[in-house]
């Protein structure tokens, strides 16, 4: 049996129930106002600087001067920004269109019927149905409900925790993890080189084949009475190797770039890519893991669809590759397990929100 509780902590219940001012959970601190405007607006900007869109086209191009300016245009994306858009990527419009569809007809479910995919994060029960509880490092809420699962590999699924309505979900979303796979191949190996290393091992030093896993999580944002006021995900740097995100065309999504927050376009047909702390760490800082933060409005729900590929949690030491080290470059981050780096990650935004009260 569903509980009150449980559907009265969604953010959709409280979105549709009529409400003109938002709880003051959802209320960001004064210094993170100043910087929330509109986010239709802002999109429309053609000032400043801009994500770069990379064309993955001509990756493997038989061309070699072809093939390396395409390879140079991520690369340099990855040490600029450290998040872009792809676009001519190899997975089909229809299949990212099946994708978003059927993760849309989910979340149109009645919230009780969500509920029976709900999680209990109190008993590790992570991947389901949820909403952010108040142990974020502000110990504020987010205006976002979403529903995360391991994707990838095949045999590391529980299919029982996947959605079995709308009926394609299932087979949409297998698909598109197991070409998303295929992609971070193709990445990782421009990115090893980038570093002078052989085209396999970053791969290699993230899980490989076996071992680095995919996670998505469909990010849900309501309409929002207050959008000046509240953020659907409070800025963060991704955990993740790399990370791949689709979203219904809604804008959203900033990136804090040279000292101040970028909206990022709404590209049809792409992919946003983030790199992740991951490698962010084991290029020694070379390629950039990106502040950014997802915003909400008061007009059109928002969905994206973010997949984080991370590598295991313990077996792996994650530190700056032998390579990427010399004198006059030291290692700039210590030795850490991935879980351990979380773990560090977690710690110090709370010291920082223990100081900043």
């Amino acid at each position: 049996m569903v509980s009150s509780d449980s559907v009265n902590s969604r953010v959709e219940t409280l979105a549709s129930s009529g409400i003109a001012t938002i709880p003051k959970e959802y209320i960001r601190p004064k210094e993170e106002l100043v910087n929330i405007g509109d986010i239709f607006e802002q999109e429309k900007s053609t000032d400043g600087p801009q994500v770069p869109t990379i064309d993955l086209k001509e990756i493997d191009s038989e061309n070699e001067n072809v093939r390396e300016r395409c390879r140079e245009e991520l690369k340099k994306a990855a040490v600029d920004w450290g998040v872009m858009h792809l676009v001519n990527h190899g997975i089909s419009d229809e299949l990212m269109d099946c994708v978003r569809k059927a993760g849309k007809a989910f979340f149109d479910l009645p919230i009780e019927q969500k509920e029976k995919y709900a999680n209990d994060q109190a008993s590790g029960k992570i991947q389901g149905y949820g909403s952010k509880l108040a142990n974020n490092a502000s110990g504020q809420l987010e205006w976002e409900d979403y529903f995360f699962h391991l994707v990838y590999p095949e045999d590391k699924r529980d299919l029982n925790i996947w959605p079995q309505t709308p009926a394609d979900y299932i087979e949409a979303t297998a698909e598109y993890a197991k070409e998303l796979r295929a992609l971070a191949t193709k990445v990782l190996r421009v990115l090893s080189l980038g570093l002078g290393l052989e085209e396999g091992r970053l791969e290699k030093e993230v899980g490989g084949l076996e071992e680095l896993l995919l996670q998505m999580k469909i990010n849900y944002y309501p309409v929002c009475p207050q959008p000046e006021l509240a953020l659907g995900v409070e800025a963060h740097t991704d955990v993740s190797a790399l990370t791949f995100i689709l979203h219904n065309m809604v804008p959203g999504l900033q990136l804090f770039y040279e000292g101040k927050w970028v909206t990022a376009k709404c590209v049809p047909n792409s992919i946003v890519m983030h790199i992740g702390d991951t490698i962010e760490i084991l290029s020694n800082g070379k390629y950039k893991s990106i502040l950014h933060r997802g915003m909400v409005n008061k007009e059109k729900v928002r969905i994206s669809w973010a997949v984080f590929c991370e590598p295991p949690k313990e077996k792996i030491i994650l530190k700056p590759l032998p390579e990427t080290v010399s004198e006059t470059e030291p290692p700039i981050f210590p030795p850490r397990t991935f879980a351990e780096h979380i773990q560090h990650k977690l710690f110090r935004k709370s010291q920082e929100a223990l100081i900043n009260k």
